[in-house]
């Protein structure tokens, strides 16, 4: 059929130039070994930071929800779809983060177009940091608002367009992400809320990769640079570190109301099911008790870039448990994943155009699940795969 050429011609020059991207299949729970295309591999590229994908506490509550609530709320959440447990999971997590209030979505990347869609349209303006989510991309697309771009957290940058665009706008937005998570790198929140007081803008930032890593037992970082009640819109993800799915936005309460009223994919998508809104309450309960798995997974990833970097890999600017191993293009890094998946690894190539051209990179992303034994094994083989080729 004619009207499919120009599809076939683009994949065909995505296999050409190696950025087709192969996807494998799980056939196990996730955790640090997985059973991938039929192999045992040790697992290198979940975001399970904590272990809690396949924890027994939260198995066990999201088994028990389903026997009290069934498997789905079948209604958004402003007909029939608010159920008494979607509000205890809303209470306890703003409680958690120490926000005034919170909001669940079905998803982080829903929260981040509900929100950005809900606060500014087409007479506003959007500084958003240059390597913001897609998530946030579209938001800002979405949104209508005039997007301006500042430099990769650079404070200053921000200021200076602030100021050259004041008087352009009826309201702007400071947008970024906390945890950059191709990079591993923490954005200047307590710079960006200085800024954001200083001109009054509303700031919001996306802790996706933040939630159950940074801040004390894992609360994120607006607790991480203590800055409680001082920033306006907290977005995160109950997908990574919690391991289970779903959105949230906590901060300011009025915001919370104004997205009960606004936020388009709360208002025109059903809610998050009630087995995932237990074991997401669930998470919280192990969090609150102990910050032990939050302490080992930075052990875990202190312990496994030490090695990365004295074995001779570029591991970039990671401040978090991330770590990316640069190889440059995306040619190599498929090869190199590849052969790691030969010797009994699980790390997948991540090129253009989730990151820039020539930007290639193997993403480590260390959990609390690894043993010091798991990680050793780790180490040997990116050990073993970068001598043969000529990386290291």
């Amino acid at each position: 059929m004619k009207r499919f050429n120009w599809i076939h011609k683009e994949i065909s020059n995505l296999k050409a130039s190696g950025f087709f991207t192969t996807i494998r299949t799980l056939s196990s729970p996730q955790g640090a070994w997985l059973e991938v295309d039929g192999k045992k591999v040790l697992n290198f590229c979940s975001n399970n930071y904590l272990g809690f994908a396949n924890h027994p506490h939260l198995v066990e509550a999201a088994i028990k929800a389903i026997e009290d609530y069934g498997v789905g709320p079948a209604a958004v959440r402003t007909i029939a779809g608010t159920m008494d447990i979607h509000n205890q999971l809303e209470q306890r997590i703003a409680a958690f983060k120490k926000a005034e209030a919170a909001i669940t979505f079905q998803s982080g990347f829903a929260a981040n177009l509900a929100t950005i869609q809900a606060l500014v349209g087409k007479e506003d303006i959007i500084f958003s940091d240059e390597l913001n989510h897609a998530s946030i991309i579209d938001g800002c697309r979405l949104s209508g608002a005039r997007i301006i771009r500042y430099n990769h957290c650079d404070a200053n940058h921000l200021e200076l367009a602030i100021k050259e665009h004041e008087g352009e706008y009826k309201r702007a937005l400071i947008v970024t992400d906390g945890v950059f998570s191709m990079d591993g790198d923490i954005a200047p929140l307590d710079q960006l809320q200085e800024i954001a007081h200083a001109y009054d803008i509303l700031l919001m930032v996306d802790d996706a990769h933040g939630e159950g890593v940074l801040g004390k037992g894992g609360r994120g970082i607006v607790d991480h640079f203590n800055l409680h009640g001082k920033v306006d819109i907290e977005v995160g993800t109950f997908s990574k570190a919690f391991g289970v799915i779903g959105g949230i936005v906590a901060g300011n309460a009025v915001v919370v109301d104004w997205l009960t009223q606004r936020g388009r994919p709360f208002l025109f998508s059903s809610a998050m099911t009630p087995p995932d809104v237990a074991a997401c309450i669930a998470a919280i309960d192990l969090l609150e008790e102990s910050t032990t798995f939050v302490d080992l997974l930075w052990e875990n990833g202190g312990y496994f870039k030490n090695a990365m970097k004295a074995s001779g890999f570029n591991i970039g600017h990671s401040e978090t448990p991330i770590t990316p191993i640069m190889l440059g293009e995306a040619p190599v890094a498929q090869a190199f994943s590849k052969a790691l998946f030969e010797n009994g690894i699980f790390a997948t190539p991540i090129g253009y155009p989730t990151v820039p051209q020539g930007k290639a990179r193997i993403r480590v992303m260390i959990s609390a699940a690894h043993s010091k034994g798991d990680l050793d094994t780790g180490i040997a083989m990116f050990k073993k795969v970068g001598k043969e080729l000529d990386i290291i």
